[in-house]
């Protein structure tokens, strides 16, 4: 992926953090409920649980705000160069991951970093070290 640093405006990356904050912690106050979204979706999956009207408005939020923002600008540029194979492999291992590590990034990082969760910190601890390793690997290893 290559990123556009001329155009780069951090403006749009604070309000997308601050919406992020408040939509967690909105999601905290009113429900009493983590804001994970991994957490959400298998919540989402199983018919007549409980909050599941919530759970199915705060991912639809999720999938609504950027055709929200297309409708008043451009999206950002992006540039995959591992082909439909090789994303649909990264989203499966993905989704291993967030079961072993009992939540995602928004869920770990996020929420449970604002709750000084001790098993928060490790995870998202790991998801940092993996992802630095990774990198590492493929640009400096393997030369890609």
């Amino acid at each position: 992926m290559n990123i556009d640093w001329p155009s780069f405006t951090p403006w749009t990356s604070l309000a997308g953090g601050v919406l992020i904050g408040l939509a967690a912690s909105l999601f905290v106050v009113v429900n009493g409920r983590i804001a994970g979204v991994s957490g959400l979706l298998a919540g989402l999956l199983r018919p007549g649980s409980e909050g599941w009207a919530e759970k199915g408005l705060f991912l639809t939020g999720l999938v609504l705000a950027p055709l929200l923002w297309r409708a008043f600008g451009d999206w950002p540029q992006a540039e995959f160069q591992v082909g439909l194979p090789g994303l649909m492999l990264a989203g499966l291992l993905v989704g291993i991951g967030t079961r072993y590590g009992s939540g995602c990034t928004s869920g770990h990082g996020v929420c449970g970093m604002s709750l000084l969760s001790l098993r928060s910190l490790i995870a998202t601890s790991s998801f940092i070290a993996s992802g630095v390793a990774t990198v590492y690997v493929m640009r400096h290893l393997l030369g890609s």
